[in-house]
């Protein structure tokens, strides 16, 4: 955002990020596929309209949530144009990173380079290994993590011009087309544990973190992602890279300013860290924010992972609409944000 900080005071990029979930169920607004498909690329141009920096978008496959972000990224971008728009973030064990590579530049070329891609490993999914049915199954001696790896490696070096396909006459090597110049440098990875974030910051890509990290050593969920994001921070340093990264942390922040807002989300209030087991292994849940504004603006400036980051991405209750949700968005503006 445009606004200035106050000294010592590090200014934030604000998005949001919608799930897209959509469901015939009483009181959704969001009825079909088409409908999450549409609302999202209205508020997308509704939150350019008030400021914000980023419109985001996450992805699962069978389920009934955006699946296919490239050509809805298209799509946002040809009706915007200043706003951030991003993946947080895109399971690469379903992936074809070539053609990924090819929809990605096609998509940034359309939206002006404004493409800020979040990718990962993946999360638990709806279907039993669900990247098998799209023809992905790991050779004897891999993982599913190796794959997404893999794959990820291959998916930077194509959108950077490197040579992967023989020329069919004459010598040389074919780099995908199109293009799209700095799109490498706009890749993040989705990291939920402290040996992920040095990884990515190894790697050179920038850092996501979400509401949920796949480790627990018993410290605020805040403080733990604070290491997370110094682990990065450091190891991106010492492997020499030389453009300045970036990191952003998801939050869920609902401020209470109408009555609509006390009548879905006044139960709920400010709740605390949760702990539970996720694929096996300890899992600590970041808090949500619920409250009145000046409350959360306080609360959300001790948050040490808030802080830390320079981007903030706040999930939407998607399914309450474009205008409940631009209204909300407003109002998480007008906490100044971008100062804390």
């Amino acid at each position: 955002m445009a606004r200035p900080a106050d000294a010592g005071i590090t200014v934030k990029r604000i998005g949001f990020l919608s799930f897209g979930h959509y469901q015939a169920v009483p009181g959704s607004q969001v009825r079909t596929a088409a409908d999450s498909l549409l609302q999202t690329i209205e508020l997308a141009v509704a939150a350019e309209e008030l400021g914000l920096d980023g419109a985001y978008v996450r992805v699962h496959h069978f389920a009934r949530q955006l699946a296919s972000p490239f050509p809805l990224l298209a799509a946002m971008g040809a009706r915007t144009s200043t706003i951030e728009l991003g993946t947080a973030v895109i399971d690469m064990r379903y992936e074809n990173p070539l053609y990924m590579a090819e929809d990605a530049a096609a998509a940034d070329l359309i939206a002006g380079g404004r493409l800020q891609l979040g990718l990962s490993r993946g999360s638990p999914e709806t279907a039993l290994n669900g990247y098998e049915n799209f023809g992905y199954v790991p050779a004897e001696g891999r993982t599913d993590a190796d794959d997404a790896r893999t794959k990820t490696e291959v998916f930077r070096a194509a959108i950077a011009g490197a040579g992967v396909a023989r020329a069919a006459r004459g010598p040389g090597i074919l780099a995908i087309e199109p293009q799209s110049p700095g799109l490498a440098d706009r890749i993040w990875w989705g990291s939920g544990t402290r040996a992920t974030a040095q990884w990515t910051g190894e790697q050179g890509m920038n850092l996501m973190s979400s509401t949920l990290l796949t480790e627990d050593t018993g410290v605020p969920f805040d403080e733990l992602q604070a290491e997370q994001i110094a682990i990065y921070r450091e190891a991106y340093a010492a492997a020499g890279h030389e453009r300045a990264p970036r990191v952003s942390v998801s939050r869920s922040i609902i401020p209470l300013t109408s009555e609509e807002d006390w009548a879905y989300f006044g139960r709920e209030r400010t709740s605390e860290d949760q702990v539970g087991y996720l694929d096996g292994g300890l899992a600590r849940f970041g808090k949500s924010y619920v409250g009145e504004p000046d409350q959360l603006a306080e609360d959300l400036a001790k948050d040490a992972a808030v802080q830390a980051a320079d981007t903030v991405l706040v999930t939407v209750p998607n399914q309450l609409g474009v205008e409940y949700n631009a209204r909300l968005l407003k109002s998480i503006v007008d906490l100044g944000i971008q100062g804390w």
